[in-house]
Order: structure tokens, then C-alpha cells, then sequence
């Protein structure tokens, strides 16, 4: 049976939304503010040298991460890719140790050792981001897989972006994920474009959530812009997916507005189109708009919110550069396991 695929609209948004306390939907705004502000200062850094290795930055696609994860309990799992920030702050990651580990110190969530594509906290759910385009959806799957044979009431949600939908894995963890039943939410964040190439003139098919339902799974197409599109749409399936419903697919439609990577020279996309993403769908521009009318959000509110993401910016520039390097005398730590077996190493 072919599943229905939809955009959803403002008009057919379900009342999920109206059951969050009104602080709540304040903190969500903070979490949106503080990704939007630590990923511009951390695009600057790494412009300046500060940062090594680069980063991805996921600005513009602030409302994907909150409104997926603000859906989900503590203990369910996510996974991540290799633009994964706004995934780890969204995840209750503490903003200097996710700095600090973009600067490669000993203080950061890996102790520097994995840099912007490799964050991870297992205390906090997050089960690592990935540099291996699709690989974090596998990982997720066979969290799914644990939950069921522990019978553990977890969800796991694996994102993985546009370029990923044209990976063989991908499907492969999709196949296995509906074959089984299990708890798995499969996120495709699809910002148009993989890498320099536009995603579209590349994809077969009409969408990408059509293409999943040819492995009979739910599939739903999102405005991955709105913030409260994507939380209704996530507590949906993540409701169903703990109740044994089995695997779901979400295509979030969303858009970055840097390039693939920091000091990236972007040729392939006009300023006309960037220009409408920002000022038509911003998602913080339209939460904000949304609260407002609700009358929960007021402009010295707003500043104050303002000044204090400012601050934990700030503070975490400040630890990130006053902390120390991991000493070379750990280089090996960590890298592979060692049993003692008669005396004996194997």
C-alpha cells in the first residue's frame, strides 16, 4: 500500500504543539538562538585559524534539530552526521565541552580527539555524529535493534542529509529497520544541496519520502523550517514507533545558508534563492513570530534571551581557549581494546 506524501501546512498541523508549557516553547527559541550564535562564532573561529580541521555549519537549519529532539525523551538515541552541531546542542551537549572539542582540547566531549564531524556524548543520547556520509543511520538501527532485545521503551532517530538518500546503506538500514519492526526514526535533513550539487537534478523520483515508501514504512515530507511542523510531525511518529508501530521516515525540508564547509565559495546557487530562504523561512525569524502572536514571547524577553546566548558564547570561546591539549603521551588511548589472556595480550 502506497503511503499519502504530504507537505504539511500550517492549516494541518495537529495540536501537539498545544500540549508544550509555554516555557518550554521559550527554551526552544533559546536552544534555536544559541545553535544560530555558536555556529556563526564557530565559522569565524575557524575562518581565523582558531578552529582546526574546519566545520560544516548548519545555519538555517536550526528548527530541524529542536523540533526533532524536543520530541523525544532523555534516554532515546540519536545519531548524527558530519554537520552536526545544532544536533548536539539541541541534545542538552554542554556548549563549552562541544567548543572545546571543536578547538581539539582535553576538556571537549572526545577529549579532542573527534573533533566537529565526531561528537559525541553517550550519557546525553547521542550516539555520535559521523563523518561517513549514511553512516549515522546505521548505528541508530542497530540502537533500534538493542532496544528491542533489551525491551527497552527507546526510540532512535538517525539523521542523514540529502546526499545520503542516494547512498546504498541508507536504504539498506531502511529495509532492515522495517523488516523488524523496530523503534527507528530515519531523518532525512534535506537542505537541497549535497555538497555543491543540487540535490534534485540528482535524486530520481518525486521526493525523497516517496522513495522510502517503497519500502513500506510511514513516510511524511516536512517544512523543515518550521519549527512546530517538525515537532508535531516528530511526536507523531516517535509516539507510534515506542508503542511497537515499528520504523518511520521523515524527509525535513530545510536549507543551510553557508556553504558544504566554513570559507566554502559558494557558485552554485543564486542569491535571489538564499535571499528568499532568509527572509520567507527563516526558522527563527517565524518561531519568534509564532510566539509573539501567542503572546508568550515580548521583545525584552527576546533581548534578554539574546544577551544571555551571548554570553554562553562567549564563556564557551573563553573555556575552549584556556583549556589544554590532550598530552601526545595518549595518542594510543582508547584506539583498540586489549584482553589479558594467560598473561598474554591478544
Amino acid at each position: 500500500m502506497r503511503n499519502t506524501v504530504t507537505l504539511e501546512k500550517p492549516g494541518d498541523r495537529e495540536d501537539a504543539i498545544d500540549r508544550v508549557p509555554s516555557d518550554e516553547l521559550v527554551d526552544w527559541l533559546r536552544d534555536m538562538i544559541l545553535i544560530r550564535r555558536f555556529e556563526e562564532a564557530g565559522e569565524e573561529l575557524s575562518l581565523r585559524g582558531q578552529i582546526p580541521g574546519g566545520i560544516h555549519p548548519a545555519i538555517g537549519q536550526e528548527a530541524v534539530a529542536v523540533g526533532m529532539i524536543r520530541a523525544l525523551r532523555k534516554d532515546d538515541i540519536v545519531t548524527s552526521t558530519h554537520r552536526s552541531h545544532h544536533h548536539a546542542l539541541a541534545k542538552g551537549l554542554e556548549p563549552n565541552l562541544v567548543m572545546a572539542e571543536l578547538y581539539g582540547k582535553d576538556s571537549g566531549v572526545a577529549k579532542g580527539r573527534g573533533g566537529s564531524m565526531h561528537l559525541a556524548d553517550f550519557d546525553k543520547g547521542l550516539w555520535g555524529s559521523n563523518g561517513i556520509v549514511g553512516g549515522g543511520l546505521g548505528i541508530a538501527m542497530g540502537s533500534a535493534l538493542g532496544a528491542v532485545q533489551l525491551g527497552l521503551p527507546r526510540v532512535s532517530v538517525g539523521f542523514f542529509g540529502d546526499g545520503g538518500a542516494n547512498v546504498g546503506r541508507v536504504w539498506e538500514f531502511v529495509n532492515l529497520a522495517t523488516v523488524w519492526k523496530l523503534p527507528l526514526i530515519a531523518v532525512c535533513e534535506n537542505n537541497l544541496y549535497a555538497v555543491e550539487t543540487r540535490s534534485a537534478s540528482v535524486t530520481g523520483g518525486n521526493t525523497i519520502a516517496e522513495r522510502a515508501t517503497g519500502f513500506g514504512l510511514p513516510s511524511e515530507q516536512v517544512d523543515g523550517q518550521d519549527v512546530v511542523a517538525v515537532f508535531n510531525a516528530a511526536d507523531r511518529v516517535v509516539s507510534a514507533a515506542r508503542e511497537g508501530s515499528g520504523a518511520h521516515f521523515l524527509e525535513l525540508l530545510t536549507y543551510r545558508y553557508k556553504g558544504h564547509n566554513a570559507g566554502e565559495v559558494v557558485t552554485y546557487r543564486t542569491e535571489d534563492e538564499l535571499n528568499e530562504w532568509r527572509t520567507s523561512k527563516d526558522p527563527i525569524e517565524r518561531f519568534t513570530s509564532y510566539l509573539t502572536q501567542k503572546g508568550v514571547l515580548t521583545s525584552a524577553l527576546l533581548n534578554t534571551i539574546d544577551n544571555e546566548v551571548a554570553r554562553v558564547v562567549a564563556d564557551a570561546i573563553t573555556f575552549a581557549e584556556d583549556s589544554e591539549c590532550s598530552a601526545p603521551s595518549t595518542a594510543a588511548d582508547n584506539v583498540s581494546a586489549w584482553n589479558t589472556v594467560n598473561g598474554s595480550t591478544r
